[in-house]
């Protein structure tokens, strides 16, 4: 009922124009039907198949004389009796049209003797220029968890129904599943429920990753967000003790909402040099909360037309708040939002719209941004407010360099026994995680040529061959680790 009592505000405030955007026509056709019944007045719906016809008559027949879109607004315009027109998919017809445009602006500028509403229905839906002072748009609400617990049943009971077998699941799952579905319509949501069941008659944990990537799928952002589709769990991130600890203490607070005194944790920022595992460990904090990851390409968004690389910034921070609860990674931040003037000022206006986001954010989006060159980034985004925490993430110790070995041999089939792994750790000293990885790569290949097994003495002269960035970039780490000291917390604890 508050769809309906919302439009028919809309319409009592006497508005010639409402833009409804949608892929749910049927629902939304549906909508506009009961409120004419509830008016009082009749209601023609308009395609480019049928042209116009009664909307609340069952088997009403089509007006075929109406089918173009000039005949049916002049016959809409010529018309005295008030009514209410729902006409679907007219978008294509006013891209530099003038004689729809107008059409339309006439029966704009006599509503008030006409009193004819004009419902535009359309998946995306841009108002021509000459329109916009005689629009408003209408957003058809989405279904709340428990409307959503309920589809959830529906396709359970229908699964037993044509198979015979009740469907499994536990209370927790369940609850999962349907804090997946947020965002989502109805049918959007039905068509992934019913998927999650349909395959093994079950609603478990594995089935959260393919709902998360049907949903992102249906919400077309690919280019500026971007969906992680493997998080790596944070057995695979060497150390980061620090990191581990602090987000384990939060995990109750952002997933339940444990506490209500207890601020749902916001986000951190993860700074450190390039292959230290900064990317690696935001993956995997989606990987322990078991949440959806999204990447938000802070190059993609920008755009050579005024306005858009903002516009882009607001759809993908929306979208990201349409699959909450969910991890948004923004990977060096810095290369988007970089203080300076020579873009003329589109990085101070995107800057500008993520800061108003992140103080007004109350949806279950925990941002993780990571960054090289901290001293880049302006200072209005790292104090504390806008994020929780820093952590610096230095150069991998001793002992840490002995894990990243024993997890990449691991990872490629070798037996880690095999190797001297304390030997290793110290011929590495100054390598990063990611530099440890390539040394093990390389030795592989070399192993191979050679028609070898991978062994001891290759490893050591790979990584003896390797100069590491601790070294080719001495002075940009050191002035780093200045930055960070007393500024930001050690993420390996």
């Amino acid at each position: 009922m508050s769809d309906l009592n919302d439009l028919k505000m809309l319409l009592e405030s006497r508005y010639p124009i409402v833009v409804i955007e949608t892929w749910e026509e049927l629902r939304a056709l549906d909508l506009i039907r009961r409120l004419g019944m509830l008016e009082g007045r009749p209601v023609f719906a308009w395609n480019a198949v049928d042209g116009l016809r009664r909307l609340e008559l069952e088997q009403s027949p089509s007006q075929k004389h109406t089918i173009e879109p000039d005949a049916m607004l002049g016959q809409i315009r010529a018309t005295n009796e008030p009514g209410i027109y729902a006409l679907c998919d007219l978008h294509p017809y006013l891209d530099g049209e003038p004689k729809p445009i107008r059409l339309i602006k006439e029966i704009a500028l006599h509503h008030e003797r006409l009193h004819h509403t004009l419902v535009l229905v359309s998946h995306e839906f841009t108002i021509p220029p000459e329109l916009r002072r005689y629009c408003t748009r209408f957003n058809l609400s989405m279904p709340d968890e428990k409307q959503l617990e309920h589809i959830v049943q529906d396709e359970a009971r229908r699964f037993k129904k044509e198979r015979g077998e009740r469907v499994r699941a536990d209370r927790a799952s369940l609850e999962r599943l349907v804090r997946n579905l947020r965002g989502l319509s109805v049918e959007d949501a039905r068509k992934l429920a019913r998927g999650a069941i349909i395959h093994d008659g079950a609603i478990t944990e594995e089935d959260l990753p393919e709902v998360n990537k049907a949903k992102f799928a249906l919400m077309e952002m690919d280019g500026v967000l971007s969906y992680e589709y493997d998080t790596d769990s944070f057995a695979n991130v060497g150390g980061l003790q620090g990191l581990k600890d602090w987000l384990g203490k939060r995990e109750g607070a952002f997933q339940d909402g444990q506490g209500q005194a207890i601020d749902s944790p916001r986000g951190v920022m993860l700074v450190g040099v390039q292959g230290g595992g900064k990317s690696l460990a935001a993956k995997s904090v989606a990987g322990l909360w078991g949440l959806p990851l999204l990447r938000l390409d802070m190059g993609a968004i920008y755009n050579k037309f005024f306005g858009e690389s903002e516009r882009n910034v607001r759809e993908a921070l929306a979208m990201a708040e349409t699959m909450s609860p969910c991890v948004l990674w923004i990977d060096e931040i810095e290369k988007g939002i970089a203080v300076g003037d020579n873009d003329g000022g589109t990085s101070r206006r995107v800057l500008g719209t993520l800061l108003t986001w992140m103080a007004e954010n109350r949806s279950k989006v925990f941002m993780v941004a990571t960054a090289n060159d901290i001293e880049r980034l302006p200072p209005e985004l790292i104090r504390k407010g806008r994020l929780d925490e820093i952590f610096f993430v230095d150069l991998p110790s001793c002992e840490v360099r002995k894990d990243i070995f024993c997890i990449h041999l691991n990872k490629r089939g070798q037996q880690t026994n095999a190797f001297d792994l304390s030997r290793l750790a110290q011929c590495s000293d100054g390598f990063t995680g990611a530099e440890i990885e390539q040394a093990v790569v390389a030795g592989l290949y070399s192993a191979g040529a050679a028609n070898q097994p991978l062994d001891q003495a290759l490893l050591e002269a790979e990584l003896a061959a390797t100069v590491p960035l601790s070294v080719t970039m001495a002075e940009s780490l050191g002035r780093l680790r200045q930055w960070c000291q007393g500024r930001a917390v050690s993420a390996g604890g």
